[in-house]
């Protein structure tokens, strides 16, 4: 038996690991562990999700494969026609399956690094290239370069964050309608979107413009602002000609029951959850400041639930290792170009925001 050639030189993605890996790795009980390098919401679900799960009538039976009630609750939580929506295990289920769909051997998406480590992967993994224009060093997007490469290249899918990770920037509206106005796919994908603006981002998010137009496609998640990343529970908004496509390409049951549960109660508890966003951007603007206070440090501005730093001074990657070691603070670090000098933090609670910063100046 022989693997598929391209796949033998498949690099992996490297994932965050959970607690109970962590715990072991340092020995360090999980409630030793400031845990600051996956953008994931430190409160967790709402009560009345946790309750909910408890709670569920039917999980010995297959869910429903087209998800009926979750985007029936996502149409009046976005605005968007349910006609147009369709979720997945997570975002990324589905920035795997428009490339499945949309993506023939060889052919090319363009991606605007640094950002979400993903696309390239997923690229790979189906056989296809991954055209890169780097950004900027204020990671704004080079639109000269992406529209170059869009006429030499001929990608069908372009790849575009905003906030971005990792430094948590948003694209400018003007700069997305030039994107848009390009003869390609705009996937945009708006992960931490609800941590920008007011509003859980309402005024900033461009899912409601999906169905005028024939090459946007908006990607959510429920990990990051309803702290449910362990349950794998995303959606996006597609245009109308390539729902067909999806719908009969996609795994049958891609969403479970617990994850539907829990996204389904999150919508109907979203003033709940959005006091749980605001009390993460108010310690976001407290460990904006007190960063700020760290000589080695440069913070950058940020519209999501991370703060991206630059590290002078020292090692930014032997920073990270001796705040495990020595303090059991996780924060991100990431050996790619770019970013070699820089660290990305996760803002946590009150609590671990304290940690990190004694630990950082201890340093």
């Amino acid at each position: 038996m022989k693997i598929r050639t391209h796949l033998e030189s498949l690099p992996p993605y490297t994932p965050i690991e959970p607690f109970e890996v962590l715990s072991a790795r340092i020995g360090r009980e999980p409630a030793q562990i400031v845990k600051l390098d996956a953008n994931e919401n430190p409160y967790g679900p709402l009560p009345a999700v946790r309750e909910a799960l408890g709670n569920m009538e039917f999980p010995h039976i297959y869910p429903d494969p087209e998800s009926r009630a979750l985007r029936q609750a996502l149409e009046g939580f976005t605005g968007v026609p349910a006609e147009y929506l369709l979720a997945g295990a997570g975002a990324d289920e589905l920035i795997d399956l428009l490339m499945r769909v949309l993506l023939d051997p060889g052919e090319g998406i363009l991606s605007c690094p640094p950002t979400f480590g993903m696309y390239p992967f997923d690229a790979e993994l189906n056989a296809a290239r991954c055209i890169e224009i780097p950004r900027r060093a204020d990671f704004s997007l080079n639109v000269e370069g992406i529209r170059a490469a869009v006429e030499t290249y001929q990608p069908k899918i372009l790849f575009v964050t905003s906030p971005n990770n990792p430094d948590g920037s948003m694209i400018e509206p003007a700069v997305l309608d030039e994107l848009l106005a390009l003869p390609t796919l705009v996937v945009l994908d708006e992960a931490y979107i609800e941590f920008a603006g007011d509003n859980l981002g309402a005024s900033l998010s461009r899912i409601r413009e999906v169905p005028q137009r024939e090459n946007l496609v908006v990607l959510r998640t429920f990990s990051k602002w309803a702290g449910l990343a362990g349950l794998r529970i995303g959606y996006g908004a597609f245009p109308k000609w390539l729902m067909p496509t999806l719908w009969k390409s996609k795994q049958p049951y891609n969403v479970n029951v617990a994850a539907s549960v829990a996204a389904q109660v999150s919508l109907a508890h979203v003033d709940e959850l959005k006091k749980s966003v605001e009390k993460l951007k108010q310690e976001r603007a407290r460990m904006m400041s007190v960063l700020q206070e760290i000589a080695y440090l440069k913070p950058y501005p940020t519209q999501s639930n991370f703060i991206l730093c630059q590290v002078s001074g020292c090692d930014a990657a032997e920073l990270k290792s001796r705040l495990v070691q020595e303090y059991g603070v996780f924060i991100r670090y990431f050996n790619k170009p770019g970013l070699r000098d820089h660290i990305r933090i996760s803002v946590g609670r009150p609590q671990d925001t304290d940690a990190l910063i004694d630990a950082l100046r201890k340093l």
